[in-house]
C-alpha cells in the first residue's frame, strides 16, 4: 500500500484524496486551515458536491487522515501539492502558496519521495521555483535523490459526468526517471495518464485548456453585445450553430467569468511571455473582452429599469447566484461580487440569494462582504425587490415561482427564454 500525503484539501485537494483512498492508498490530507481538518476528522464535508458519507467511510477505513502538520510528509511515498495560485493586486502570478509549501515540505523530504505539483502556473514553476526551495530546505537534488513532476488538475465541480478516476491526467516529469515515478503514482487512481516530455509542457497544457476556454467565451460576450445592438438573441444562433455536426464547439456568454482557474491562468503565461520578449495580445484582449461583461450587464440593468421609470440610485437589486457556476458553492472570482459592487457603486440597495452559498465567507478579494448573508426564499422577499438580476443558473431554483413573484427579471444565462417579449423580462 503506497502511502501518499495531499497538501491542499479543496476543490482540487480533496476530491483527488478520496480517489486514491478508494484506490487502495492511505492518504494523509495536510492543510494550513484548521477547520478543514476538524471537519474531516468528524466525517465533515465542507464542499457541497463531496458528501459526508464518502469523507466518514474512508476516515473510518483507516485509508484517510488530515492534519496540519507537514512532518508527516517523512513517512510517505509521494506529496502531491494542491494550493491555490491567485493574481495579486497587480494582476500578477502569486505563487507564493506553492513556495511556502515547498519550504514547509522540504525539511521532512526523504530520498526516493515524488513531489508532484497540482496547482496551476506558469511554465517553469517546478522546476524552477519549487525546485529551489525543496533542494534548498532538504540538502537533496531533484532528479537524483528524490522525483519531481507536474501534473496539472482537471476538476469540473458541478458536473456529473467529471469523475476524478476517468479524467485523463497529464503528467510531466523533471528526468525520464521522474515521470515513471509520477507514472506510478497517479497510476494507482487514475485510469488513463498522458506522459508529455517535461514539467514545462505539462504546466503548458494547462494554461493552453484554459486560455482556449477564456478566448472563446471573450468572442460569444462580444458577438451577445454586437448581435444585441442588431436586435439578434446570441442564444438562438449559438443553438442552431452547434447543429453543425464539424468545426464548431458551443460556448455561452455571461456575466463575466469566474472560478479557480479562467479569469487567472492565462495571465501567468502573459505574465511570463514578458520574460521571453513575447507580447499576447490575443490572450490580453480576451481578458479586457471578459472584465468588462459586469459593466455590460450593469448597463443592461439600469435600461431595464428605466423602462419602469425606476433609476439604478435608490432601487433594490437581487443578485440571483452568488457562485460562479451553476450548481456548485464555489464563489471564488465570481463575477457575482463585481456586479454588488458596481450596482452598489450606482446607489442601488443590493443582496443576493444562492442556496448554495447560505453566508458569504472570507474572501481575499472581497473581505467587505464577509458575513452577508443570502434572503430567504419567498413571494415577499422576491416581490420586494425592483429587480432580479440572473447571475447563475442553479438548477434548483423555481423560476416559475421567480416569474410570477418578480417585478422585473435581468438575465445574463438564458434561464427564463420562455419568457421572452415579456416587458418585465431582458437579457443582459
Amino acid at each position: 500500500m503506497k502511502n501518499i500525503a495531499i497538501v491542499g484539501l479543496g476543490y482540487v485537494g480533496l476530491p483527488l484524496a478520496l480517489q486514491f483512498c478508494r484506490s487502495g492508498a492511505k492518504v494523509v490530507g495536510i492543510d494550513i486551515d484548521a477547520s478543514k481538518v476538524a471537519a474531516l476528522k468528524a466525517g465533515k464535508s465542507y464542499i457541497k458536491h463531496i458528501s459526508a458519507e464518502s469523507i466518514g467511510e474512508q476516515m473510518a477505513s483507516g485509508r484517510l487522515d488530515a492534519t496540519t502538520d507537514f512532518a508527516v510528509a517523512a513517512g510517505v511515498d509521494a506529496v502531491i501539492i494542491c494550493v491555490p495560485t491567485p493574481l495579486n493586486k497587480n494582476r500578477e502570478p502569486d505563487i507564493s502558496f506553492i513556495v511556502d509549501t515547498g519550504k514547509k515540505l522540504a525539511p521532512h523530504l526523504r530520498k526516493g519521495v515524488l513531489v508532484a505539483l497540482e496547482s496551476s502556473t506558469y511554465p517553469g514553476t517546478t522546476d524552477e521555483d519549487l525546485r529551489q526551495v525543496l533542494e534548498a530546505g532538504s540538502g537533496l537534488i531533484a532528479g537524483v535523490d528524490f522525483h519531481l513532476a507536474f501534473s496539472p488538475e482537471r476538476e469540473d465541480p458541478g458536473n456529473p459526468q467529471s469523475v476524478v478516476a476517468t479524467i485523463p491526467k497529464v503528467v510531466g516529469g523533471l528526468t525520464p526517471a521522474c515521470l515513471k515515478a509520477a507514472e506510478e503514482i497517479y497510476g494507482i487512481a487514475i485510469h488513463t495518464l498522458v506522459p508529455v516530455s517535461s514539467c514545462r509542457a505539462a504546466e503548458a497544457t494547462k494554461l493552453m485548456e484554459n486560455i482556449f476556454r477564456c478566448v472563446n467565451i471573450a468572442l460569444v460576450n462580444e458577438l451577445k453585445v454586437v448581435y444585441g445592438a442588431m436586435g439578434i438573441d446570441i442564444w438562438e444562433v449559438i443553438a442552431a450553430a452547434k447543429t453543425k455536426p464539424f468545426g464548431f464547439m458551443p460556448f455561452y456568454p455571461g456575466p463575466g467569468l469566474g472560478g479557480h482557474c479562467i479569469p487567472i491562468d492565462p495571465f501567468y503565461l502573459t505574465w511570463k511571455a514578458r520574460e521571453y520578449g513575447q507580447a499576447t495580445r490575443f490572450i490580453e484582449l480576451a481578458g479586457e473582452i471578459n472584465t468588462k461583461m459586469p459593466e455590460h450587464v450593469v448597463n443592461c440593468v439600469a435600461e431595464a429599469l428605466n423602462e419602469f421609470k425606476k433609476p439604478v440610485n435608490g432601487s433594490r437589486v437581487l443578485v440571483l447566484g452568488l457562485a460562479y457556476k451553476a450548481n456548485v458553492d464555489d464563489d471564488r472570482e465570481s463575477p457575482s461580487y463585481v456586479l454588488l459592487e458596481l450596482l452598489k457603486c450606482r446607489g442601488a440597495e443590493v443582496a443576493y440569494y444562492d442556496p448554495f452559498v447560505p453566508v458569504i465567507r472570507p474572501t481575499r478579494e472581497h473581505p467587505q462582504w464577509t458575513g452577508t448573508r443570502s434572503i430567504e426564499w419567498s413571494r415577499s422577499n422576491v416581490a420586494s425587490y425592483d429587480c432580479v438580476l440572473i447571475a447563475t443558473a442553479h438548477a434548483c431554483v423555481d423560476y416559475r415561482q421567480l416569474a410570477d413573484w418578480a417585478q422585473l427579471i435581468v438575465d445574463t444565462r438564458n434561464a427564463m427564454p420562455e419568457l421572452a417579449g415579456s416587458p418585465r423580462y431582458a437579457k443582459a
